[in-house]
């Protein structure tokens, strides 16, 4: 059986950290998963897209036709996107039948003292303009599915609420 879990939240807040500790756990199972993160899908599928947010809702409009092609082929699918305009998602939810959104909520403070990838600390150079919840918009989910709050719970606590909640909602 497949769904799609969506995760959406600031950069740096553990969305792919989640993603790839679920999608150990599922192939442990046996079971089909792909995990479809917003860098390396625009590295492959949109590279030549910057982040105004025309680009970005195109990037992230063709994440949702992946997830739509992989779900309808018995894959788990995990996404771990920015994915920043509730517009973007609603549409991601219309358009995914077996759908979760997580709100993966971590405070900005700590997203940019974690900072994996130097953004932050690149956006404060001046180095990255429209940095996500800085620069630029980022509109928190008003109503999903699951919020994690990875600043005050571990990986482990996250990723264990997403499969009880998938599994809750008869998703799994």
């Amino acid at each position: 059986m497949s769904f799609v879990v969506w995760m959406t939240g600031l950069p740096g807040s553990g969305k792919t950290t989640i993603a790839r500790w679920l999608e150990g756990h599922y192939r442990s199972q046996g079971r089909k998963v792909e995990v479809l993160d917003g860098d390396e899908v625009r590295k492959t599928l949109s590279p030549g897209l910057g982040f105004t947010g025309e680009e970005r809702t195109a990037h992230n409009k063709r994440v949702i036709h992946m997830a739509k092609v992989l779900s309808r082929n018995d894959v788990i699918v995990l996404v771990s996107l920015i994915s920043p305009y509730r517009k973007v998602r609603d549409y991601a939810r219309s358009e995914l039948p077996k759908f979760m959104e997580v709100h993966v909520d971590c405070p900005l403070e700590v997203c940019m003292e974690r900072d994996p990838k130097g953004l932050y600390a690149k956006a404060k150079a001046g180095e990255v303009k429209r940095m996500t919840g800085l620069s630029d918009t980022y509109e928190p989910p008003e109503s999903p599915e699951l919020v994690v709050e990875t600043s005050k719970e571990s990986l482990e606590e996250s990723a264990k609420k997403i499969i009880q909640k998938s599994i809750e909602m008869g998703l799994d």
